[in-house]
């Protein structure tokens, strides 16, 4: 049994013109000891769908899914104080933009300390230990005395450091790292990157990498979803993803990595942008910006098997080409 299974997950939000699907449809597994890597644009839903995993959606959301297990527990069925026993023990997340994640108004050591009070029941003396020892785990130095600092007076280095040393509390079985490296200046994200890697095969948990990184995605996980406006588009192992890529919106993500770039010419991209909510099309939703889109794209899109990845395309790619594409193909309006 998988540590984490999510079925046919949507959510939904209201806004003035209607509801808004920022996930649609989208289902995914992580074992233990696994590194899951959700990569797409901005916009493609992977931020959300964890939030509603971990029930930090705003009243506007309205989350619906076939099945939401973890370790064996529904989590649809759960009341909002046995979720509250099992989010930020069991299962942890880091989110993005630790300079504005942590709470200005506390400082480091409170703010460690507090999970280690909640869920673990620690008196004063075992949480500052307990602290110490974690701040000594994330690789940052003089521990005893940044826990009296305050998040203003840390680098972003060292807050994404401490957003991870929290995480890492109570020894979730399942950590969710939500863009971890942005806004990182390179060396420093390397170092991060190793760090979670290297606690996450220590401690044998479950990973979830959110990244729209591919170099990222390449250094770290064994297997890789791909998202689109909200849509699972793909779903292969890392190595397989990088070298036979199925659907086309990977392949245009890939060709467009600069190390893949010729020496002379343009860098490729992808025309157009991620459709919203007055302009999302009826059938597939990267119709409009796919090179091999024909007139039935713009009806549906039909879910592949996995020897294509489960790509969401009628004419999926195989060493670079579409399958069962129609010698005369009518191009897409």
């Amino acid at each position: 049994m998988a540590l984490l299974e999510i079925e046919n997950l949507t959510v939904s939000f209201k806004t003035s013109s209607g509801p808004f699907k920022a996930v649609d449809g989208v289902s995914l597994t992580c074992d233990r000891g696994e590194i899951l890597s959700i990569v797409g644009e901005s916009g493609s839903g992977k931020s959300v769908a964890m939030l509603a995993l971990m029930g930090l959606l705003p009243w506007t959301a309205t989350v619906t899914a076939d099945a939401m297990r973890f370790d064996g527990r529904d989590m649809l069925q759960l009341g909002a104080k046995d979720r509250r026993k099992i989010i930020g023990k069991d299962i942890a997340m880091i989110f993005q933009e630790p300079m504005s994640s942590l709470n200005p108004c506390f400082t480091v050591g409170f703010q460690i300390g507090e999970s280690l009070r909640i869920h673990l029941g620690m008196g004063r003396a075992e949480r500052r230990e307990r602290a110490i020892e974690l701040l000594n785990l994330v690789g940052i130095p003089a521990p005893e005395k940044r826990l009296n600092q305050f998040p203003h007076q840390l680098s972003g280095g060292m807050s994404q450091r401490v957003m991870i040393a929290m995480a890492l509390a109570c020894d979730p079985k399942l950590l969710i790292a939500d863009e971890p490296t942005t806004a990182l200046d390179v060396t420093i994200q390397a170092q991060i990157l190793d760090l979670l890697v290297g606690l996450q095969e220590s401690h044998g948990m479950g990973l979830i990498l959110i990244t729209h990184d591919m170099g990222v995605v390449a250094e770290t996980a064994e297997r890789v979803q791909v998202q689109y406006a909200g849509q699972k588009v793909e779903q292969q192992n890392v190595r397989a993803l990088f070298s036979d890529p199925h659907h086309p919106y990977t392949q245009a993500l890939l060709s467009a990595l600069p190390e893949r770039a010729t020496r002379h010419g343009r860098l490729p991209s992808i025309p157009g942008v991620v459709p919203g909510q007055g302009d999302r099309p009826a059938g597939c939703l990267f119709s409009p910006r796919c090179q091999y889109a024909t007139e039935r794209c713009t009806r549906e899109a039909v879910r592949q098997d996995e020897e294509f990845g489960f790509a969401l395309c009628n004419y999926p790619l195989k060493d670079g080409q579409p399958t069962g594409y129609p010698e005369t193909a009518e191009a897409a309006p």
